[in-house]
């Protein structure tokens, strides 16, 4: 299924510096292509099916020497955990990880078909190219390469495949965490998506952010309750009303400035970057309680979409549910929220959320799940760092707190430090951010290999 396009990637990978084979190149397109043609999809509510993707990646895994296990709390969700033995037995192990359900995807809506791991003009097309079947085919390239050349790493890598990512991890990492820990002895840190991928800033400048933290998740169920009664009548107790009220003041609220370690040091890194070194006539210095960091982002001009998001918690109102006759005011009404909180803010979200729903709405957890920080002067955000300079020598590596969150979260539960670190080198104007959940969803081949480099160089000397 090779189009022309590819085929002249691919020569000329041959002349890129680096120690992985054609064979490396060749598999990790192939392998993005093969699970993206197996349907994943993860609509919630436990109605996906993993397991033959997990089958997929275990034959591979078990072709190059290693012996996958795979782990279901509920059949058809499967998870696949495999062990590589370094080469120093005193070493912490490194987890390396990736989930194998996507999001849905609406056929008439894309230039494609979503499940048809179509190459075109030097591309992979479908769900799960960028989110995240790309680096599940590098993992899977990288070490049956290692195979081929009896490679082994230092530290012992523990990879795993995951189920349920896209929804609450009850049937993936968190099953795992919670039911499989042994598995993960000797882990101490861990890498999967949403990082190392180059963003360009505009300028002539390509950003490689790397993710060393995560907001937590906070998706609310709000429940307002009344007196039921009859459409056409005053009444005071509409629990519609109750609702509405809660649900705007928590939609408009406008959460404070909490600065994390890692948003600190991202903008130490990108105020160097472009020589800003007073706000306000007053010299930067991100640690003062005085520093106006809205002000230092208005300057960052498109960089400052890598820390924007990250500098308040959130609350987005996303579902409502009231009502079932237009001539009856019901008694009960709910509604949904999206909240995300910073590291060490979790108390003040709870605090917040209480003060604008006020005595007549409650709300709960529906989903709960910690906020990260990880350290940015580690010596494997370090290793990370060299690898992508390697094969980017003009790109600028920079940290970032994650918006959203993985499935590092549940294998927090087991002391594992989490990094954002899926490696792709990416063409001006391909937007990437947008082709996470969104339509005609794709990956460079370049951008694979590039990758698949990277993530050899790194793994070989983390």
């Amino acid at each position: 299924m090779a189009d022309q396009a590819y085929q002249q990637v691919a020569d000329q990978a041959d002349q890129v510096p680096g120690q992985v084979d054609r064979q490396a190149l060749d598999e990790v397109v192939t392998f993005t292509s093969d699970l993206i043609r197996i349907d994943t999809t993860n609509r919630g509510g436990g109605d996906c099916r993993e397991r033959p993707a997990a089958e997929y990646a275990a034959e591979q895994l078990a072709g190059a020497g290693l012996e996958p296990v795979l782990l279901e709390r509920t059949p058809g969700r499967t998870n696949v955990v495999a062990r590589l033995e370094g080469t120093d037995p005193s070493a912490d192990a490194l987890l390396v990880h990736g989930h194998l359900d996507v999001v849905p995807a609406q056929a008439e809506d894309w230039s494609v078909h979503p499940f048809s791991g179509e190459i075109r003009d030097g591309v992979v097309w479908g769900r799960g190219a960028v989110d995240m079947k790309n680096m599940d085919a590098m993992i899977l390239a990288v070490v049956r390469r290692w195979a081929r050349a009896g490679i082994r790493p230092r530290r012992d890598i523990v990879i795993a495949f995951t189920a349920d990512e896209e929804a609450s991890a009850a049937d993936g990492s968190g099953f795992l965490a919670d039911e499989h820990p042994g598995l993960f002895e000797g882990c101490t840190e861990g890498v999967s998506e949403s990082g190392a991928f180059t963003f360009h800033d505009g300028q002539g400048n390509e950003l490689y952010p790397i993710a060393a933290g995560e907001r937590g998740t906070a998706w609310l169920k709000l429940t307002a309750r009344g007196r039921a009664g009859h459409g056409s009548k005053t009444n005071r107790e509409n629990a519609i009303m109750r609702l509405s009220q809660a649900v705007l003041d928590i939609g408009a609220h406008p959460w404070p400035l909490r600065l994390t370690p890692t948003v600190k040091a991202a903008l130490r890194e990108l105020a160097a970057l472009y020589g800003i070194d007073t706000i306000d006539g007053r010299p930067l210095d991100v640690d003062d309680e005085s520093f106006d960091a809205d002000a230092l982002v208005e300057r960052l001009g498109r960089a400052a979409g890598l820390v924007e998001p990250t500098l308040r918690n959130s609350s987005n109102p996303t579902m409502l549910d009231a009502g079932y006759k237009i001539n009856v005011i019901p008694g009960e009404a709910t509604a949904y929220i999206d909240g995300r909180y910073l590291p060490g803010t979790e108390d003040e979200f709870r605090a917040t959320l209480d003060k604008l729903t006020g005595p007549d709405v409650d709300w709960e957890f529906h989903h709960r799940e910690v906020a990260l920080q990880a350290p940015v002067d580690s010596a494997l955000f370090a290793a990370m760092r060299s690898a992508v300079e390697e094969f980017a020598p003009a790109g600028r590596v920079v940290p970032f707190c994650m918006p959203g969150g993985t499935d590092a979260k549940q294998f927090s539960r087991l002391g594992i430090t989490g990094y954002g670190f899926a490696p792709l080198k990416l063409p001006e104007g391909f937007d990437y951010w947008s082709l996470f959940h969104g339509v005609d969803e794709r990956v460079p081949v370049d951008a694979l290999h590039f990758g698949v480099r990277v993530l050899d160089r790194f793994l070989r000397t983390a």
